[in-house]
């Protein structure tokens, strides 16, 4: 079955939703690219893309909202990739290699140790205290 039919429901929310981007099929992948109003709309879309099982090994997103929430609370996503670390993470998305702790904490629902992390994986990023 192909990836656009399989993943329809989370193209067609992301239509609904005014997702400005696209959903594309190459190298056995499908790659969402784009940006939608809010964070809780984006997270209505992951939540589409999470119906299929197999999610973590098919999908490559980048969803973005283009007003993101006020206030500290405001979180972006970030789809573990081979070779990444937590500190990694933290010095790409957070400016500070030691902010790895941030993310940890942010995603104890799916992370059992700061030291494992998985390609595939959606972590949350938090605004960081010293941004």
């Amino acid at each position: 079955m192909a990836l656009r039919e399989k993943y329809n429901y989370a193209i067609q929310t992301a239509k609904n939703l005014g997702f400005q981007g696209g959903a594309e099929e190459r190298d056995g992948k499908l790659h969402f690219k784009g940006t939608v109003q809010t964070q809780k709309e984006a997270n209505k879309i992951w939540d589409a893309i999470k119906t299929i099982p197999s999610w973590q090994q098919e999908v490559v997103a980048d969803i973005r909202a283009t007003s993101p929430l006020p206030g500290p609370q405001a979180e972006r996503n970030y789809t573990v990739q081979s070779g990444d670390t937590l500190s990694r993470i933290a010095k790409e998305m957070l400016g500070d290699a030691n902010a790895y702790m941030d993310i940890f904490n942010a995603n104890r629902d799916l992370l059992r140790d700061p030291d494992t992390i998985k390609p595939g994986q959606v972590l949350k990023i938090p605004q960081h205290a010293h941004k």
